[in-house]
């Protein structure tokens, strides 16, 4: 009896075309595992690289290793903020320098307030929200944090300092002018203080700062 000649099995058929397939599913998911593997840690590196970043910048802020508002020892230029400020008002300028954010407020008594606006938590915006409170507040909306209309201070949220205060004053014609700065939880007397030095003697020695002769004439009395 002959014995018919069956064909060599092909690829993907038969026992040895199943052992072939098996072993290309195998690989197909291994590189598919890899893939994953890969892209999970690039997720994961990416992911830490950004918060890493956050955090060193939150603890710059923090520490006061960044940009601080206002921090010159020396007098800065006057500079118009606005021609005119109402009640209730608010108008966004740049002071001391063309890159420090700033904010002016007049409160409902009529009374002048400016501050930095750039957050004290992680340098996040500030706004000006008239209908908070009795006096209104100034808040950011980056982590909920909330300063007091009247003196920059904290009252709610994670910033960790007051805002940096900026001095105005107004002038006969009604427009509004920032003179000057404080940093953040300094004293009205120790900013201008500092500030004035040598360029405003008469007005350092009326404010009794160190090293003035009203300073000395005070502290004889």
């Amino acid at each position: 009896m002959s014995v018919t000649e069956q064909p060599a099995p092909q690829p993907g058929q038969g026992p040895a075309g199943d052992a072939d397939g098996d072993a290309a599913a195998a690989q197909l998911r291994d590189r598919i595992s890899a893939d994953s593997l890969t892209t999970r840690r690039d997720y994961l590196r990416i992911v830490a690289t950004v918060s890493g970043g956050l955090a060193i910048g939150g603890v710059g802020v923090a520490a006061g290793i960044l940009h601080r508002h206002g921090d010159s020892e020396h007098l800065p230029e006057p500079k118009k903020v606005t021609d005119a400020l109402a009640p209730g008002q608010s108008v966004a300028f740049r002071f001391p320098g063309d890159e420090d954010r700033a904010l002016a407020v007049r409160l409902a008594d009529g009374s002048l307030v400016g501050y930095s606006a750039v957050c004290t938590h992680l340098a996040c915006a500030v706004l000006w929200r008239e209908d908070r409170g009795s006096e209104g507040e100034l808040y950011c909306p980056c982590h909920e944090g909330v300063f007091d209309a009247r003196t920059g201070e904290v009252t709610a949220g994670p910033p960790p300092r007051p805002l940096p205060r900026i001095f105005l004053t107004e002038r006969a014609d009604g427009s509004v002018w920032a003179i000057a700065t404080a940093r953040s939880g300094e004293t009205a007397k120790d900013a201008l203080c500092r500030q004035f030095g040598d360029s405003r003697p008469e007005a350092a020695r009326r404010l009794g700062c160190p090293g003035t002769a009203g300073a000395t004439e005070s502290r004889r009395t």
